[in-house]
């Protein structure tokens, strides 16, 4: 028998024993304090049973047993498909989440990606299904699952639609920026949120399918114990944030989905040498402290490698204040950009890759860095009432207010983007070497006299700094959150310390998602969350699969 690609794919991803997906889980503590969840390296029963320490502690009378064939902790987008997808298929599902809502921190995003999309199409964009996933095995040198890798572009297009017959509308397939490609469909907010955010209208719809399909919630109920016996799962355990109710789920697959632990100043640091909110801006989203993982891992579950969805982004530790986007738009524009020593080391054509920008940074004094721009340049955007590079997240198409916004930020006490008379004052006011500066704007507006940059800007963007007044906005790494933590097949079912299958777990979404190397891929923008939203499908079909009856 011939089997095209698709269907080898799919027979050879059926052998998966079963699959669950979830978005955001939380340890029995109810205390927001990452001092107080342990270290990833740490192991044994004292780790566990400072995980479920709440738990243990009610009375029988306290907690209550469930007899389900499916949990999945988390109620992110990955564990909201997950749900959907058995329980469309039959089968008794319930989520346990340790916030108070679901969507994780895909209802602070936009969109997802698809490739193949009618809207792609009728946007005149036609992309090749193979030239993209050849880009993405290329761009991570194969430290990526080629398999799972292959089956998610294949079946991205499948998923979109899927989502969008629950009553989802995806308003444009977007590029992130200039150099990316069109796979980002943003969806159409039926709140009218314009930016971040305009992805809750997705999860809010998943809930809702969930819910009508008899998917039972328990929010605010963190899950603390993972329990298996002869190699399959048999249960899970959680309890109220109040820790008054404890409950014991019988299930024969559950799923791990829970956002990751970019909240979590002790991993982070242990993990990639990064301070959160000193040298490390990333995103904190509550409920991403790691405790799905250190779940897993008291379970006996594999660790995997780990990195930082890394991105950049305008701060300054301790400032207070804020700008607008106006203003931040043009400070992250093509300029010149140099480090605490006043050197250049970037082409700043870059900074619109975010990903490419925030790594560079980990590599200099501090992990900062610092874009100028003088008068001209800035007078330039001013009357053009446009910018070099735009931005589908920042969104503005008003540049004429930048003066009487940057007095307004000033006066807001905001010192993470400053102006000054001369460039001596400039680099006064933001630490940077002043002799170094002055040395390399000199060599700087030599190169753009020339209209060549070895480093490889565009000609276009080669603009001198010779105009007082002159701006700087000081740039750290930051990133989405965090990447990896569960060990997973390409079937995403989870794997003990001796790369066995346990039998009926799974993990999905960013807890498992070690597919882009040592870097996200930001080229093929909406990865994470359609990562997310497919592996969480395909762990709803796969355990209703397993279970079949």
């Amino acid at each position: 028998m011939n089997l095209s690609r698709r269907e080898f794919l799919k027979s050879s991803l059926a052998a998966a024993a079963g699959m669950g997906a979830l978005g955001l889980l939380g340890a029995c503590s109810t205390q927001e304090n990452t001092a107080s969840t342990p270290s990833p390296e740490a192991t044994g029963d004292t780790v566990a049973a400072a995980l479920d320490a709440p738990y243990t502690a009610l009375s029988a009378e306290a907690i209550t047993e469930k007899t389900v064939d499916f949990v999945i902790v988390g109620a992110g987008p990955a564990g909201l498909c997950a749900a959907v997808k058995a329980a469309e298929n039959g089968l008794s599902v319930a989520v346990v989440e340790k916030t108070g809502g679901t969507g994780g921190c895909a209802k602070f995003g936009m969109g997802i990606l698809a490739i193949g999309t009618e809207l792609q199409k009728a946007q005149g964009e036609e992309l090749d299904l193979d030239a993209m996933y050849n880009m993405f095995t290329e761009y991570t040198h194969y430290r990526t699952d080629c398999v799972l890798m292959r089956r998610y572009f294949e079946e991205s297009k499948e998923t979109l639609e899927w989502i969008e017959a629950m009553g989802v509308e995806f308003e444009e397939a977007a590029r992130y920026f200039e150099k990316s490609y069109p796979t980002w469909h943003i969806v159409k907010s039926e709140t009218g949120v314009i930016g971040g955010g305009q992805a809750k209208t997705m999860t809010d719809h998943l809930e809702a399918r969930a819910r009508e399909l008899g998917v039972e919630f328990y929010l605010e109920t963190p899950a603390c114990r993972l329990e298996t016996e002869n190699g399959k799962v048999s249960g899970v355990c959680a309890v109220s944030a109040d820790g008054k109710q404890g409950y014991h789920f019988l299930c024969n697959a559950a799923l791990i989905a829970t956002g990751g632990f970019g909240n979590n100043e002790a991993w982070v640091k242990e993990q990639f040498a990064l301070n959160l909110d000193q040298d490390f801006f990333g995103m904190r989203f509550p409920g991403h402290e790691g405790d799905g993982i250190q779940m897993a891992w008291n379970a006996g579950v594999k660790q995997s490698e780990m990195i930082e969805e890394m991105i950049f982004d305008i701060y300054q530790p301790g400032s207070t204040g804020s700008y607008t986007n106006d203003i931040k738009l043009v400070m992250q524009q093509p300029n010149l950009m140099v480090n605490q020593q006043g050197q250049r080391f970037f082409n700043e054509e870059q900074v619109q890759n975010t990903t490419y920008t925030g790594n560079s940074l980990r590599n200099q004094t501090g992990n900062t860095g610092f874009m100028i721009l003088d008068e001209a340049i800035k007078q330039s955007y001013v009357e053009a009432n446009h910018v070099d590079f735009t931005s589908r997240v920042w969104n503005t198409d008003d540049f004429t207010q930048f003066d009487a916004n940057f007095k307004t930020m000033e006066e807001s006490g905001y010192t993470a983007i400053v102006k000054a008379d001369t460039l001596e004052e400039l680099a006064n006011k933001m630490g940077i070497d002043p002799q170094g500066l002055a040395a390399t704007v000199a060599e700087y507006n030599q190169l753009c006299a020339d209209g060549y940059d070895p480093l490889g800007k565009g000609a276009a963007y080669l603009k001198p700094i010779t105009t007082a007044p002159f701006y700087a906005a000081q740039y750290y790494p930051s990133s989405y959150g965090t990447l990896g933590g569960i060990k997973v097949n390409s079937n995403l079912e989870v794997l003990d310390q001796n790369d066995q299958v346990i039998t009926g777990l799974y993990s999905a979404g960013t807890d498992s998602c070690t597919v882009y190397g040592d870097s996200y891929m930001f080229l093929l923008p909406g990865n994470t969350m359609g990562y997310s939203v497919n592996t969480g499908k395909f762990v709803g079909e796969a355990v209703s699969e397993l279970l079949k009856k």
